[in-house]
């Protein structure tokens, strides 16, 4: 199969991209491991559960609308159930490597002149005593649920964590018929306060998340965090504290919300595997791009969460720059995106920045982890154990993971690096991963047996 563009990725930011690049005349291909496009943020019923009002579960139904109904008139090739794992610099361009279907093991190979990524995110959740108990979610999981299988998690919940997700969490759950104990945001209202300028535009949809949790009555724990959750067999309960202005839990402060869900996250943090593999540059934890979205490797663009977490207003703006500037490239012209285009953007950006320097993950918050607390839940690693990897010298994630294997499991460190890095006391660092998923050895026995990968 061959295209111009491949684009990675059918949230909001590969759904601008692909539709901005085919409205210009290029040939785009894109890829998506869901069954249908949306990404997250769209995340749509099965048509098989009669869904009457599905835009009640949705912020922003109308711009969804206009990019479902656009990518239908399109000439767009859409390859939904494709888990792409690797992409290849070829001397022609670039192979697309994925697997097929629910069951991934079937290879598919999409042959493009440039590929786009627009791999999205993952939530950060950082452990506490009782994390890995039946009943403990994470935030974008129950709202994956509520959305895509019209089901919840649970008939009393708490939400927790940091960051501006927890709203929508917490409306979506409580109009769904769930008793939400309480919104526990760790974050202080005057930090918010202080980004009030740059966020002048988010203001709206703040209203309107402040209404819906005033209208079923759910109770808002601002500078408060969760410090241990409670249950034998499953969740019954969990503990909640009020923070100082230092991060640390005040003592005498502590009160129990029964509930039978804990809806918990931090924050999210960049995909980056595939733009990794590639050689391309990161900033951070974020894929580096220029004014017009390219990466430093030519032929690859990237947009979206990928190259920092923004939220989808952004991702729209940025993926509509890098269609556009990919049609370019390949026209051979040097056309790119309308300056009113970049104008939004760079507005954008800076709404995005200020929602990250307000929403910040507790201080101290590895102090409550108690030595049997698991940090590595593929591999069973505690807390305990990376404290000794400490006292033995390490002094890095990769040092650590040298000496209690935490981070070599299925996940290969997504859900536990942040925690390592944090009981470390350094900074969460990118993992380099040859695969951005796990891959049968079956389908690498039959990719190039006799030269390997390239």
């Amino acid at each position: 199969m061959r295209t111009d563009l491949a684009v990675i990725g059918a949230g909001p930011a590969g759904l601008a991209a692909a539709l901005a690049a085919c409205a210009r005349g290029v040939r785009v291909t894109l890829l998506d491991a869901a069954t249908q496009p949306g990404g997250q943020f769209y995340r749509q019923p099965a048509a098989g559960l009669g869904a009457g009002r599905p835009e009640a579960l949705h912020h922003g139904w109308r711009t969804w609308e206009r990019l479902r109904d656009g990518l239908a008139a399109s000439a767009v090739r859409v390859l939904t159930d494709h888990h792409v794992w690797c992409v290849e610099r070829t001397p022609d361009g670039f192979t697309v490597h994925a697997l097929l279907g629910p069951e991934q093991d079937e290879p598919v190979e999409v042959h493009a002149r440039t590929v786009l990524l627009a791999t999205g995110g993952y939530e950060q959740v950082l452990p506490f005593p009782g994390w890995t108990l039946p009943g403990v979610v994470t935030a974008g999981g129950a709202q994956a649920m509520l959305k895509g299988g019209l089901v919840v998690p649970g008939r009393r919940a708490v939400v927790a964590g940091t960051g501006p997700l927890l709203l929508p969490v917490a409306t979506g759950l409580a109009a769904a018929g769930v008793e939400v104990a309480a919104l526990v945001e760790s974050t202080a209202p005057l930090r918010l306060a202080r980004h009030a300028p740059a966020l002048a535009g988010k203001l709206a949809e703040g209203a309107g998340h402040a209404a819906g949790l005033l209208r079923h009555r759910v109770p808002v724990l601002t500078r408060h965090t969760v410090v241990r959750a409670h249950g034998e067999d499953r969740l019954t309960g969990v503990t909640v504290a009020a923070l100082d202005a230092d991060g640390h839990v005040r003592p005498g402060t502590e009160r129990h919300l029964p509930c039978d869900t804990l809806a918990a996250g931090h924050g999210m943090l960049p995909h980056t595997d595939l733009a990794e593999s590639l050689g391309c540059r990161l900033d951070g934890l974020a894929v580096a791009v220029d004014t017009e979205q390219r990466t430093d490797v030519p032929g690859v663009w990237a947009a979206g969460e990928a190259t920092g977490i923004g939220g989808a207003a952004l991702s729209l703006a940025e993926g509509h720059i890098a269609g556009c500037s990919a049609a370019a490239h390949l026209h051979g012209t040097a056309r790119g995106p309308a300056p009113a285009a970049l104008k939004a953007r760079t507005a954008l950006r800076r709404s995005a920045a200020a929602l990250d320097s307000a929403y910040a993950p507790p201080a101290h918050w590895s102090e409550q982890l108690t030595d049997d607390t698991v940090v590595c839940r593929c591999e069973e690693v505690t807390a305990g154990s990376v404290r000794e990897a400490l006292d033995l010298g390490a002094g890095d994630e990769r040092t650590v993971k040298l000496l209690t294997r935490a981070g070599m499991g299925w996940c290969q460190g997504r859900m536990c690096s942040t925690a390592v890095a944090g009981l470390a006391g350094c900074a969460p660092t990118p993992a380099k991963r040859p695969f951005a998923r796990p891959v049968p050895l079956g389908v690498l026995a039959r990719h190039h047996p006799q030269e390997g990968l390239s």
